[in-house]
């Protein structure tokens, strides 16, 4: 069993920053992308950014300039640092990592819980 946990979100007012962070546990043999995608109200969930095992990133324009993803093998945990927010930013958040576990060597494209991202204007 393997699991991703958020963290970080809030509220800031536009123009701020927030890093979101996101752990991958259980039982992992290795991780290969990872992710961040967010949700609006009323809107189609969308990638935000995007990293590969090996470093390699990838954003959606609106963000480009702005956030900036990186991610720790170590601990095995990515993280999302988001500055000159804007209230179009507004949305959960949510992580995603394909994970391989140990023993099986099963791939599980596995989702965080979401955490909340909400700019002032």
């Amino acid at each position: 069993q393997v699991q991703l946990v958020e963290s970080g979100g809030g509220l800031v007012q536009a123009g701020g920053s927030l890093r979101l962070s996101c752990a991958a546990s259980g039982s992992i043999f290795s991780i290969n992308a990872m992710g961040w995608y967010r949700q609006a109200p009323g809107k189609q969930r969308e990638l935000v950014a995007g990293i590969t095992s090996g470093g390699v990133t990838n954003y959606v324009d609106s963000v480009k300039g702005r956030f900036t993803i990186s991610r720790d093998n170590a601990k095995n945990t990515v993280y999302l640092q988001m500055n000159s927010l804007k209230p179009e930013d507004t949305a959960l958040y949510y992580c995603n990592a394909d994970i391989v576990a140990t023993m099986t060597y099963r791939l599980y494209h596995t989702w965080g819980q979401g955490t909340q991202v909400t700019v002032s204007s």
